[in-house]
């Protein structure tokens, strides 16, 4: 048994250690902090290891009290505390190549995260960069996309930096093995904690959209409960009043909506988003419910609404195929397959995917004119479209005017194409003689 001057000893030397440890800072580090109890956690647990941590809040439309969150991490003892209006840019210069773009992961997932993570990476680096800051640290779980995107937007800004990732890390991991950990650690070291419960789900919000996952979502059969929904009504509950629009683009990129009911008009690029949002949730557009694949091999429920954004994407779709030529169109599909992939696996500052970003844009030049649309009980409907550069020929196409078409052409056509047809019944004919003889 060791006496009690050994652990006496022991002790004043284990405090010793601790003491050195803060004294001889590791250096500085760049924490994205959201003010919550994980990144709470991180900002203390970062400076018991003896970094000096400045915290960066990037406000991409999320629901936050940032005087708030700025406050509280002054008292937990971050050394600066910077909070930056991210919405306009993340609106003009990410959302708005979506969607010019009509990229959507696996089918239905509209990427809103996957856009926001490398527009907050961007701030957070520039913040590093400014107080030449040697690594940056994150809250995002080592399971998950999100530390994939960071990181790698992180590592393509600032090629220098060394991130710390503490849900990877055995140190941080081991000792905090869920919620309950960490709440033991909030109250051991005086970080105010949520004074209501935490929802069964964890949850990530920004100004496209709200993503749902984890907790009870993680059995893919539980359905979504009442009441998770925040930027959206239930389509059964919604409003027996539809909502006309009329969204002008330029280039692919919206540039005005129009309510054709009260004729709210707004133009500004953050207005005009907000309004869509506005609408779509009115009226319960956006929802999905899905099981993905994440970039790291595995696969996760997800459930998503995306109002506005979704608006949007039906709107341009429509004008896109009215006003682009058709194989140009099929190759632009393909890209933004290509885009949509980069976008969720974290690329989006990469060599590729600013090459497939500038093709896209370049496919854009023509597509500009004006869609009527109806927004109602959760769906989109398109009314009319109209366009200076629209490739439509009403005489060409019409039924009543022949126009510049000889229909006597179309069985020349019709033959040609027919050729392989044939070819193909007879190689089937003769294979099928063979085996019967």
């Amino acid at each position: 048994m060791r006496s009690y001057h050994g652990c006496h000893f022991a002790y004043l030397m284990s405090e010793a250690k601790v003491l050195f440890s803060m004294s001889q800072s590791k250096g500085t580090v760049v924490l994205a902090y959201s003010g919550g109890l994980d990144t709470s956690c991180i900002l203390v647990w970062l400076k018991e290891q003896g970094y000096e941590v400045v915290a960066y809040l990037a406000n991409v439309g999320q629901d936050e009290d940032f005087e708030a969150a700025r406050k509280k991490a002054l008292s937990l003892g971050a050394k600066k505390v910077f909070i930056e209006d991210l919405r306009k840019e993340f609106v003009e210069e990410f959302i708005w190549p979506w969607v010019q773009s009509n990229a959507t992961y696996e089918d239905r997932y509209m990427l809103g995260t996957s856009l926001a993570r490398p527009c907050i990476a961007r701030g957070q680096v520039k913040i590093a960069k400014q107080e030449k800051a040697q690594f940056v640290s994150h809250g995002a779980t080592g399971k998950g996309n999100d530390q994939v995107r960071f990181e790698l937007s992180c590592y393509s800004l600032y090629p220098e930096v060394k991130i710390i990732s503490p849900w990877r890390l055995p140190e941080f991991f081991n000792r905090f093995l869920g919620r309950d950990d960490l709440m033991k650690y909030a109250k051991a070291h005086d970080i105010p904690v949520p004074v209501t419960p935490k929802s069964p789900w964890s949850m990530d919000a920004n100004i496209m959209h709200i993503s749902y996952e984890s907790g009870i979502l993680e059995n893919p059969k539980n359905h979504a409960p009442d009441g998770m929904f925040m930027m959206t009504v239930d389509p059964v509950k919604s409003t027996s009043t539809p909502d006309e629009l009329e969204i002008e683009f330029k280039n692919g990129v919206p540039v005005k909506v129009t309510n054709l009911g009260d004729k709210t008009t707004h133009s500004s690029a953050l207005e005009l988003f907000m309004y869509l949002n506005e609408i779509g949730g009115k009226h319960g557009v956006g929802r999905i419910d899905i099981v993905e694949n994440r970039f790291i091999g595995m696969k996760s429920r997800g459930i998503y609404e995306t109002p506005g954004g979704t608006i949007l994407y039906q709107a341009h779709v429509d004008i896109e195929t009215f006003t682009m030529d058709k194989e140009v169109r099929k190759i632009k599909q393909q890209l933004a397959l290509r885009l949509s992939e980069q976008l969720y696996n974290g690329f989006w500052h990469s060599p590729e995917c600013e090459f497939v970003r500038h093709c896209i844009n370049k496919s854009q030049e023509h597509v500009a004119g004006k869609v009527q649309v109806s927004v109602f009980k959760g769906q989109v409907y398109i009314l009319g479209r109209e366009s200076p550069t629209s490739l439509y020929n009403q005489s060409l196409v019409s039924m009543n005017v022949q126009g510049d078409y000889d229909p006597i052409d179309a069985g020349g056509f019709i033959k040609i194409c027919s050729l392989r047809l044939k070819e193909y019944n007879r190689l089937q004919s003769s294979q099928l003689q063979n085996l019967n003889e």
